[in-house]
């Protein structure tokens, strides 16, 4: 038995005495092991034994382990179902439909019993094991790292931690000690059917790599012990680019600075989309190809405004902002002004307008004509504007846009545009554009906050009767 017991129960699997733990006993040398060692390290465990029904003989593993329990004294739980029925209802693998079941419950006990953790007896072996598993499926560092001491599936519980105290035993290891200690395992027949992905490359794919290097299996446990420390090096990197990047956050939805976020290497690009993804759905399959799409909205933005990525999700860019999202996401609208709950609001010079989001509309005369033209001609706000109104007696009004509206944007030598394509060519967000705020004088628009006047209400050397027009957020005001 490892000398480091003590130190991998408490440092790396993080547990106490004081506190119930969960372990998954199947009856085999590996559980036992982990059962035993736990017991004898002075651990409070709880036995829980989940019967597949694969086999004819898993009602007798089912026995055993619970005589086991009795006889030590130790609390147990048994419980079952239909694997193979469950993975044809939700067309599973029988692998994957066993693991979720399995799972389900011993979470579901973990939270009944208040335990501190779930402990499995993933060993060596399986380490190697899963790393090919996730090799030969094309994974990044995190599947190549393999598992952890201790995680969080947060598909299973998000606080609950899963702990694997043997990880670095070797499977042979827990046999030997199941005979030192006086248990008799019960020996699992499906371990040896090549039905299974995991018995293949168990019993054929790494036998033959084993003929190339003798010592296959180590070399693959040292690598997985070498990339956690690159792995929790990015982890490192990559909280630390969240923090910076990410200005919104919930549920449905994690939105990033589209400035900051361009200045991230695109391989950090990518590990904050995958945070992102996960964020909102643990579940989802996160590939290289989805990835990409997404880093094509950062890095090419006139070119890549929207891409749905997998899962009901999908990134798009607006304004500075880059949006993971659901498909439903119910998304701010304070990023612009907006009109709401009303086609027009009549205007009276000078004025104070709120609108939506906590922006507000300022309208006020301007009295020193050489002055305007100076800030007109050096402003580089697009919500604020300087034009000149020669007939004081139309009306001025905010409204929304309408069928049909026409523009004549102030450059565009007197061009008359249709509201519509004016919106498209200036890159107006597209679900900020029914309810955008659109300045009129008479029955013409006089200006689109945030893009252009019209060219008919532009400064000239003659201009003497000029209106000052801005629209803020109130926050930024007082700032």
């Amino acid at each position: 038995m490892t000398e480091n017991i003590e130190s991998i129960l408490k440092d790396e699997c993080g547990l106490v005495k004081e506190r119930p733990i969960i372990v998954g006993v199947s009856g085999g040398p590996d559980s036992l092991c982990l059962m035993e060692t736990l017991r004898q390290a002075g651990y409070f465990i709880i036995i829980a034994h989940f019967n597949h029904q694969l086999r004819l003989e898993s009602s007798q593993d089912a026995r055993m382990v619970e005589k086991t329990a009795a006889r030590l004294m130790v609390s147990c739980h048994i419980d079952g179902a239909d694997v193979r029925a469950h993975a044809e209802r939700e067309k599973l693998s029988l692998e994957e439909a066993a693991r979720n079941l399995r799972y389900h419950f011993l979470f579901k006990l973990a939270r009944e019993r208040n335990a501190q953790a779930v402990a499995v007896g993933h060993t060596a072996d399986d380490q190697v094991e899963t790393i090919l598993m996730h090799f030969v499926r094309g994974s990044a560092l995190n599947g190549l790292k393999g598992m952890s001491y201790r995680s969080v599936i947060k598909t299973f519980d998000s606080q609950i931690p899963v702990v694997r105290p043997l990880l670095n035993l070797w499977r042979e290891d827990t046999v030997v000690y199941c005979a030192a200690n006086g248990l008799r395992p019960h020996y699992d027949s499906s371990n040896d059917s090549i039905d299974f992905h995991r018995n293949r490359i168990r019993h054929l794919l790494i036998p033959n790599l084993e003929t190339y290097n003798p010592k296959f299996r180590e070399t693959i446990l040292r690598m997985s012990q070498s990339l956690k420390g690159d792995y929790a090096l990015l982890m490192e990197l990559l909280e630390s680019a969240w923090q910076k990047t990410v200005v919104e956050a919930n549920q449905n939805s994690i939105i990033f600075d589209s400035d900051l976020l361009a200045q991230c290497s695109v391989g950090l690009q990518r590990n904050l989309i995958k945070q992102a993804m996960l964020t909102i759905s643990p579940k989802v399959d996160v590939t290289y190809a989805i990835l990409e799409r997404a880093v094509q909205v950062i890095n090419n933005p006139d070119q890549f405004s929207r891409v749905d990525l997998k899962g009901g999700l999908r990134v798009f860019r607006e304004k500075n902002q880059v949006h993971v999202c659901t498909l439903d996401a119910e998304l701010p609208f304070n990023l612009w002004p907006q009109l709401i709950g009303k086609e027009s609001m009549p205007i009276l010079i000078p004025a104070q307008v709120e609108l939506a989001g906590g922006w507000k509309f300022y309208a006020e005369h301007w009295g020193l004509p050489v002055l305007a033209r100076e800030q007109a001609a050096n402003n580089e706000d697009p919500f604020q504007v300087w034009l000149d109104v020669k007939d004081m007696s139309k009306l001025f009004k905010l409204r929304i846009r309408r069928a049909g509206d026409q523009f004549v944007p102030f450059g565009m030598g007197g061009h008359t545009q249709k509201l519509s394509d004016f919106f498209v060519n200036a890159k107006v967000p597209q679900r900020a554009r029914e309810h955008w705020p659109l300045l009129c004088i008479g029955d013409e628009i006089a200006w689109v906050p945030g893009y252009r006047p019209s060219e008919s209400y532009r400064l000239t050397e003659s201009s003497t009767q000029i209106l000052y027009f801005s629209l803020l957020r109130e926050r930024e005001k007082e700032s």
